[in-house]
C-alpha cells in the first residue's frame, strides 16, 4: 500500500508561481511511476505531468513549458513547479502513483492522493 499526501496549493494571482508537493508513504516500489492530474469543476480529470523510475518525464500538451515535474527519491516526494499561473489553471491537483504505469490514463494508476486546490485570480 502507498499513501499519497499533497500540499502546496493555494490562491495566487495570475502570473504567480506555486510548487506542489506529494509525499509518498508505505511501499516505495508502489510509487515507481508518479504523475500529477488536475480537475476543474465540471471537467474531466486530465494529466498534467508524469515521471517514471528512470526520471523520464511527459507533460500535457497545454503545459507549454510552465510546469516542471521532479521527484526526490530520498524523500519519496514528488513535486510540480508551476510558473506563470493563469486563471484556467484553477483546479484540484491530484498526485497519483503506480508500480509500473507511466502515462496519462488515470484508470491505470493504483494510488491517489486527496488533492490540493489551486485557485488563480486574474
Amino acid at each position: 500500500q502507498v499513501q499519497l499526501v499533497e500540499s502546496g496549493g493555494g490562491s495566487v494571482q495570475a502570473g504567480g508561481s506555486l510548487r506542489l508537493s506529494c509525499a509518498a508513504f508505505g511501499h516505495t516500489y508502489g510509487s515507481n511511476c508518479m504523475g500529477w492530474f488536475r480537475q476543474a469543476p465540471g471537467k474531466e480529470r486530465e494529466g498534467v505531468a508524469a515521471i517514471d523510475s528512470d526520471g523520464r518525464t511527459i507533460y500535457g500538451d497545454y503545459v507549454k513549458g510552465r510546469f516542471t515535474i521532479s521527484k526526490d527519491n530520498a524523500k519519496n516526494t514528488l513535486y510540480l513547479q508551476i510558473n506563470s499561473l493563469q486563471p484556467e489553471d484553477t483546479a484540484m491537483y491530484y498526485c497519483a502513483a503506480d508500480e509500473a504505469y507511466f502515462g496519462f490514463n488515470r484508470y491505470e494508476y493504483k494510488y491517489w492522493g486527496q488533492g490540493t486546490q489551486v485557485t488563480v485570480s486574474s
